[in-house]
């Protein structure tokens, strides 16, 4: 299994998914963390040459519509061989759609990578489903 964590400094997770430049991916074999790896995560610095959030639902809510769809597939698919995806915060279309892709997405107030990968691994991580906005 393998499980992504969207962070700024490569050591805590990042307060919000699509502000993170990184993704840390830990491979987990036999439930222990056997490597860690970090891949650079397109965001919003790669998307600011277009209006950040143009496209809102009935709600009001940003992150949907076909630019923010395709920018979340961009995202996807520097994590394609993820399982998992744990973020501090996300965007509903986001979630939304990483979910339909295949991506268990977890949003958590935890902020140290290695604690919320044993937790996960525990099965004691709990998704806090009022960090996703």
């Amino acid at each position: 299994m393998k499980i992504a964590i969207a962070s700024e400094d490569k050591t805590s997770i990042s307060e919000h998914l699509g502000g993170a430049p990184y993704f840390v991916v830990v491979t987990v074999e036999n439930d222990k963390a056997v490597n860690k790896e970090t891949r650079d995560k397109p965001g919003h610095g790669e998307f600011a040459d277009v209006e950040l959030h143009p496209q809102l639902d009935e709600r009001g809510q940003h992150g949907f519509g076909e630019i923010a769809a395709k920018r979340h597939k961009e995202i996807r698919e520097v994590i394609k061989d993820c399982d998992v995806l744990i973020t501090g915060r996300v965007g509903f279309g986001a979630y939304q759609d990483l979910e339909v892709s295949g991506l268990k997405v977890v949003v958590t107030d935890e902020k140290g990578i290695d604690t919320a990968v044993s937790l996960y691994i525990e099965d004691k991580l709990p998704s806090l489903k009022e960090r996703i906005c």
